[in-house]
């Protein structure tokens, strides 16, 4: 006679809160508008990195290892154009010191996680899903849901980029010259860049940086784009600063 056993049960631990599950859709539908940005600027990067004489395994691990497109796009010229490894690596860092900045944004919402979900969550992190979620939960106070609401997110954002840079690296060889991927690949910042541009700090940085770019757009291994990142990334935190002196002192009685 077979033994009757109580079915068993999900530990708690597995069981995701229903409002968990709420805020991962959430996340998924406020991300939701911003995918196709995100996987037309991955199918420029994917041409770039063909056109820059890349292999396609060289560009596919490219892309899932690096995952950063203003990076790729920064040095893949110095790539094509064999400047010294140290150039390469130094443009890279620079242009990607702005995720120092969304680390330290995010580090008091994720500082209890173990920290290979956290290696994980900078991984797939961005500009834009940093952004979105520092909108959502802009206080350092604990609150349910928050490692769900990044998720749905961050998920579609890596699925999205991903397959516009494999469908980039695959039609790169189909594409012509004279369509002009650069201009493109210039089109597709904007069109995230301008949703980021939400207070006077980060106009001021990309004012300077326009214009360090364009000064200096005549300096060799592409100097200029160091400087105007980093004079972009100063000129932000020093109005950031200066505006909350100012404010703090004008709220005095």
């Amino acid at each position: 006679m077979p033994v009757m056993t109580e079915p068993t049960l999900p530990p708690a631990a597995l069981v995701r809160p229903p409002e968990d599950q709420a805020l991962w859709r959430e996340g998924v539908r406020v991300g939701t508008p911003t995918l196709f940005g995100i996987g037309a600027w991955g199918l420029v990067v994917g041409i770039a990195m063909v056109k820059s004489g890349l292999t396609v395994a060289q560009a596919l691990g490219m892309t899932m290892l690096v995952f950063a497109g203003s990076a790729q796009l920064a040095a893949l010229p110095l790539i094509a154009a064999s400047a010294p490894i140290w150039v390469v690596f130094a443009t890279a860092l620079v242009v990607n010191l702005r995720f120092v900045i969304f680390s330290a944004l995010l580090a008091p919402h994720f500082a209890h996680l173990p920290w290979r979900q956290r290696l994980a969550l900078g991984y797939t992190a961005g500009d834009l899903t940093v952004a979105m979620f520092m909108q959502r939960f802009p206080s350092e106070e604990p609150a349910a849901g928050k490692l769900s609401f990044l998720k749905g997110l961050l998920i579609p954002n890596w699925t999205a980029w991903q397959v516009g840079s494999i469908a980039g690296i695959f039609l790169g060889s189909a594409v012509p010259a004279e369509w002009g991927p650069g201009f493109a690949g210039t089109l597709a910042i904007i069109c995230i860049l301008v949703p980021l541009t939400v207070n006077k700090a980060a106009l001021c940085g990309v004012v300077v940086a326009s214009a360090t770019a364009v000064l200096a757009f005549g300096l060799p291994y592409k100097l200029g784009l160091l400087a105007a990142v980093l004079l972009g990334m100063l000129s932000a935190m020093a109005v950031e600063e200066g505006w909350e002196k100012w404010g703090k002192r004008w709220s005095k009685p």
